[in-house]
């Protein structure tokens, strides 16, 4: 049957725009696309721990077979979500089934009507669709200003302090909660905000801070817990989302937080309620995957190495001005329209080098970017070929 000429429409646009998107075909290029940032993806040791956890524990079951609050909500559940909770000191874990369905199922439903939800510009769709389920007034804060923060919530009177010290001029009735959203690490510029002014704006205005963790874990602090602990503020946020199909190689999320936190979700988040849950073997991955973070220093520094490095490289090489700010995994050069970052993104893939364009709508027109990420494993002779061949791309 042929698509409705609307549908037609919207997609012949994607094409005049050169932003149709296409899945992309597997080529034997070297890494700077991929999310597996210290290799856990590729382990062949976790692969057979996890398959060896599962004969020692004769669990021989190949799907959850039905939703956790049913069937599926097998004994693998409780010893994972408890050593993701010790790892992360938190007071609960609670698995979901991805980073996109913990932060759905997180957003829709906890913020209430009346409340409101302050989130940083460049947060990710998967919190902005979660905040448009919800029944919250959200606006957004300027990238990683604080300052515009700020203003925002004076605007809106919801600190109990500033209540108590000026009254509301409006007769509507007063949001009950306010919430502050950001990533620890954006996910198209690597960059992070000043986390510790963010806490102290939470305790001022008595707001409840949710950061998701996505692109952090496995990267960020000692054994790749993320910054908010590695800055020892995991007790001064709410919520944490910690996403395992990046840093720790395999998939689903967790939602860190209160019992009080975690019992509302699997009574209200949808998204966790109406979906069959992960299969043991997918869960054992996770277990593993985790207990490898505690024994990865050597693999995490290797990244960091690399990090410092192609830093280095891009000033020596004159790049710095193209590429957004960033000390983490994720490293973009802006190159401003479709046609142009494609072209430039081609040329490197037929040099052998994996390097993903950007392109609008994914991000604002005129911020189209070269992605480039980052892993322990790629060498310091990779990361020099590729920007030295950048260089002259960019600038020939």
């Amino acid at each position: 049957m042929e698509l409705p000429k609307s549908l037609q429409a919207k997609l012949q646009q994607r094409q005049a725009n050169n932003a149709l998107r296409q899945l992309p075909v597997t080529k034997d290029l070297v890494d700077f696309a991929s999310n597996d940032y210290i290799g856990f993806a590729h382990s062949e040791t976790i692969f057979n721990q996890t398959h060896q956890y599962l004969l020692d524990n004769k669990i021989k079951t190949n799907g959850a077979t039905g939703s956790r609050l049913i069937s599926g909500n097998h004994n693998l559940y409780q010893v994972t979500e408890n050593f993701i909770a010790e790892f992360h000191q938190a007071e609960t874990a609670l698995i979901f089934n991805s980073g996109y369905d913990a932060n759905v199922g997180f957003f829709s439903a906890v913020p209430q009507r009346n409340d409101i939800i302050l989130y940083d510009e460049l947060c990710h769709a998967s919190i902005r669709d979660g905040i448009q389920m919800s029944q919250a007034k959200a606006y957004k804060f300027q990238h990683n200003d604080t300052e515009d923060l700020e203003k925002l919530i004076l605007k809106f009177r919801l600190s109990s302090r500033a209540q108590s010290r000026d009254q509301p001029t409006t007769d509507n009735p007063q949001p009950t909660t306010l919430f502050i959203v950001t990533e620890s690490v954006f996910s198209m510029d690597g960059d992070c905000p000043n986390l510790q002014e963010l806490v102290a704006l939470a305790e001022k205005y008595n707001a409840y801070l949710v950061i998701d963790e996505a692109h952090a874990l496995g990267v960020c602090g000692e054994q790749g817990e993320g910054v908010v602990q590695s800055l020892a503020l995991q007790d001064k946020v709410f919520a944490r989302i910690m996403t395992f199909g990046k840093g720790l190689g395999c998939h689903g999320a967790a939602v860190l937080g209160s019992a009080e936190l975690k019992s509302y979700l699997v009574n209200f988040a949808r998204s966790f309620i109406y979906t069959t849950g992960l299969s043991p073997h997918s869960v054992a991955t996770i277990l593993v995957a985790y207990q490898h973070l505690e024994n990865e220093k050597e693999t995490i520094q290797s990244l960091r190495n690399n990090i410092l490095f192609f830093n280095q490289l891009k000033h020596h090489l004159g790049l710095k001005p193209l590429f957004v700010y960033s000390k983490s995994a994720i490293q973009c050069a802006i190159i401003p329209g479709n046609d142009k970052v494609k072209s430039i993104a081609t040329l490197l893939q037929q040099k052998g080098f994996d390097v993903k364009p950007i392109l609008s709508p994914t991000v604002p027109e005129g911020q189209e970017r070269l992605r480039f990420c980052l892993h322990s494993y790629n060498s310091e002779k990779e990361i020099t070929a590729v920007l030295e061949l950048l260089s002259t791309l960019v600038f020939d």
